[in-house]
């Protein structure tokens, strides 16, 4: 099976390597130290103390380059989509199939599963409606990405905790397509559950995503410290309220309470959110992804939202002073 990893970082890394150890034909597309080394060295995977190095990918930054595939895993951060969308597409043949693994609210969230806001721009995360319109959403399946995983250096995966890769169709049917894209997954070494309510299981990663992520890169904390701090884990039970009131006027349901999802983040111990090395490497942040696209939510179904706009402002000023100012913290051992 032809699949293409468009963003090869940490999760998509993480995949790439387990999919293209089962022999699939896999292309990686990366760029800088990252792409030099997996072309000279191929991509490793650090789990469980184990090593595991694939040299049979086609690694490149011109997805031109690749041709049409099976399935092409989208794991480009929400702002890094548009301006590759042409190139995307030439990943496109007839019955290709694009699983999308953003975090967050996701450019089709109103797409394919009628109700009030049927084909709804969600505008943070896709101004002007350039994915809605560029991207058939017939060719999606959703993803939600529960592990947790960084790159340790150029070409080395480290994978921290987590397998779980649920997957399901944006109308909520249970597909041919969809159960080889689980199928895919699941001989990969992945925890596949069909789902058949993506929206809801997007609320539950979210929920963590909008609380844990901008506390961590404001407080340089890990999750561990956020949850065990009283004052800290309190401010994620209010920002989490918040967004539950919103995804419930929108028809999400929570299968775990809020309590539970915060003691699992916690029970993840010392892990640096995704956004936290972000700012350590100087990166944009995902921001509206996971929080802007919330709060534009939460106007839209009417619900107030104090402590996400709070966070929110405070993390798009921090943003602005990484990109204007290049300004970053210089990332230390944990515990120095």
């Amino acid at each position: 099976m032809k699949v293409c990893v468009v963003g090869a970082g940490a999760i998509g890394g993480y995949m790439g390597v387990q999919i293209a150890a089962q022999g699939h034909d896999v292309s990686l597309i990366a760029r800088g130290p990252h792409l030099a080394a997996i072309k000279e060295n191929g991509l490793t995977l650090r789990k469980d103390g184990q090593e595991i190095n694939v040299r049979n990918v086609f690694a490149t930054s011109d997805m031109t380059e690749c041709g049409p595939q099976d399935i092409v895993l989208l794991a480009l951060k929400a702002h890094q989509i548009v301006p590759v969308l042409d190139d995307l597409k030439t990943l496109f043949g007839p019955d290709t199939v694009m699983v999308a693994l953003q975090n967050g609210i996701p450019w089709w969230y109103f797409q394919g599963n009628g109700g009030d806001y049927e084909n709804r721009i969600v505008e943070t995360v896709d101004p002007g409606g350039s994915l809605a319109k560029g991207i058939d959403p017939k060719r999606i399946i959703g993803c939600i990405a529960y592990p947790a995983a960084s790159i340790l250096e150029p070409g080395v995966i480290e994978h921290v905790e987590g397998d779980k890769f649920p997957v399901g169709e944006l109308d909520g049917n249970e597909s041919e397509r969809l159960q080889i894209v689980s199928n895919l997954f699941e001989s990969s070494g992945f925890k596949s559950r069909i789902l058949t309510d993506i929206r809801s299981e997007i609320w539950l990663k979210l929920w963590g995503n909008l609380t844990f992520n901008p506390i961590s890169s404001l407080t340089h904390s890990t999750l561990v410290d956020i949850c065990q701090d009283p004052l800290t884990r309190e401010l994620a039970t209010t920002m989490m309220t918040e967004a539950q009131k919103i995804a419930e006027k929108l028809g999400a349901s929570f299968r775990v309470t809020i309590e539970r999802r915060i003691n699992g983040a916690e029970s993840v111990g010392k892990h640096k959110t995704s956004m936290l090395q972000d700012v350590e490497a100087g990166k944009p942040l995902e921001i509206d992804g996971m929080l802007g696209v919330v709060i534009e939510l939460g106007e839209m179904t009417g619900v107030d939202t104090p402590s996400l706009k709070a966070l929110y402002a405070c993390v798009c000023l921090l943003n602005k002073k990484i990109q204007e100012d290049a300004v970053y913290i210089k990332e230390r051992p944990l515990g120095e």
